[in-house]
């Protein structure tokens, strides 16, 4: 959990809570879209006022109630992993102000670029496809970005000419969706469309809230596409329930002995394939991120690691919760490791050196450093330091062969027992995790 000193310097207790909060360092040409996948989960997000500021690294949220920003920055005070924006640290507070009036989004005369608002709905009645469907009656459509505004839910759509966009204003304002094409809760749903100011829309990812028709491959944000189905909820003791999630944050702490990739991958590959890890510090302590496959096999080692320390002694003890990313970027080094990429394979098992079953209220994994190992040194390994990454070592091979005066490395760890019928197989190497094929758009 992060210091006092270390929230204090992300977020202002002293000012009066407002709905509209002020968010600091966001990363240059931030989307509205990237925004709201990281408010949404706290209510809902009505108006919004970006890159804003003389290096356009802040901006502006409002809340629908003040309640949804007070516990959007209290979650975020409390967690031990940051607000973040492509991997950038985003500093929250309470704005001055109680609400945003000065976001222009209409046009003064005619252009390519359409506002939709959707009367009479609420997000999610009304799919982009759907959207896409009745819009491209009368023309290409470029692009589609759907938000939540005061005014109700609304969508920006381009078009290649503003004689296109015309067209289309003039057929449609006014109206309503096909009844064959609206959820059978919703009767009508009335189009009001005026022109945007935008000429033309930033998309960075396909998601079920934006869409660019001219970039097929553009890449799928899997957060965006199934954020309805990760609400927060509300225990029974008033906090927030943990957002399940593939990545798992680990923060190690009484760090005596050197935690690196290859150990962190043997540790919690006893549970299921590790797709990526990535080390990093964050306000003084170590941290990493380890990515699975799937949830299950990440909730399985989240609950049997969960307070259990790499080595004898209580050193190098696990603090597990779930983040907020999906899938890593991340890079081959020192640091970080990507499972995915054919050219980095894992270590292989050493033969003679398995996890060894023991209870889940156990305090420790039992003996995994010899006790001449003292602190501050780094205690040997069962794999050789001289094979390359991506090399292995045969099973009749007589190695590790060590001398009488070296030690062994043979850590332990809680394995579950998981029926063979629930057990995930990893996705085909190069592939993102539940993503598949980049689906066709066109």
């Amino acid at each position: 959990m992060p210091s006092t000193s270390g929230q204090s310097s992300q977020f202002r207790y002293t000012q009066t809570p407002s709905k509209v909060l002020h968010l600091r360092n966001m990363p240059w040409e931030c989307t509205e879209e990237e925004v709201l996948l990281l408010c949404r989960p706290f209510g809902k997000v009505v108006n919004t006022m970006l890159n804003v500021g003389a290096n356009r690294n802040q901006g502006f949220v409002e809340f629908a109630e003040v309640n949804q920003a007070i516990q959007m920055v209290t979650y975020f005070a409390s967690s031990s992993e940051p607000a973040q924006i492509r991997g950038k640290t985003v500093y929250i507070q309470y704005s001055n102000r109680q609400e945003i009036t000065n976001n222009k989004t209409t046009a003064d005369g005619a252009g390519n670029v359409l506002l939709v608002t959707i009367e009479g709905v609420q997000a999610g009645d009304v799919s982009i496809d759907v959207i896409h469907l009745v819009f491209s009656a009368f023309g290409f459509v470029h692009k589609i970005a759907t938000f939540e505004k005061t005014a109700g839910f609304q969508a920006l759509i381009q078009y290649t000419d503003v004689a296109t966009a015309t067209e289309a204003k003039n057929a449609l304002d006014g109206r309503s969706i096909p009844r064959y094409l609206l959820p059978e809760h919703v009767e009508t749903c009335y189009l009001r469309i005026t022109y945007s100011a935008h000429k033309d829309l930033s998309i960075k990812f396909q998601s079920n809230r934006s869409r660019d028709y001219t970039n097929p491959y553009l890449p799928v944000n899997p957060t965006a596409i199934d954020v309805s189905l990760q609400q927060p909820t509300v225990g029974s003791d008033g906090k927030i329930k943990e957002l399940e999630s593939n990545v798992l944050l680990a923060s190690i702490g009484n760090v005596q002995y050197a935690v690196t990739v290859d150990v962190l991958h043997t540790v919690f590959s006893a549970f299921g394939t590790v797709q990526k890890i990535a080390i990093f510090d964050q306000l003084g302590e170590l941290q990493a991120l380890i990515q699975y496959p799937d949830v299950a096999t990440a909730t399985i080692a989240k609950e049997s690691l969960e307070g259990h320390c790499i080595y004898d002694g209580g050193y190098c003890k696990l603090h597990l919760t779930y983040s907020r990313h999906t899938d890593l970027t991340v890079k081959n080094d020192e640091r970080s490791r990507d499972y995915t990429i054919p050219s980095v394979m894992p270590r292989p098992a050493v033969p003679g050196v398995s996890w060894q079953s023991t209870q889940a209220t156990a305090a420790a994994f039992p003996a995994t450093v010899p006790s001449s190992i003292q602190p501050g040194e780094v205690p040997p390994t069962a794999w050789n330091p001289a094979v390359p990454v991506g090399s292995y070592v045969p099973e009749q091979s007589s190695y590790p062969n060590p001398s009488p005066t070296s030690h062994t490395f043979a850590p332990s760890a809680v394995v579950p027992t998981v029926p063979a019928t629930q057990q995930m197989l990893p996705p085909p190497y190069g592939a993102s995790p539940g993503s598949g094929q980049i689906p066709n758009y066109s």
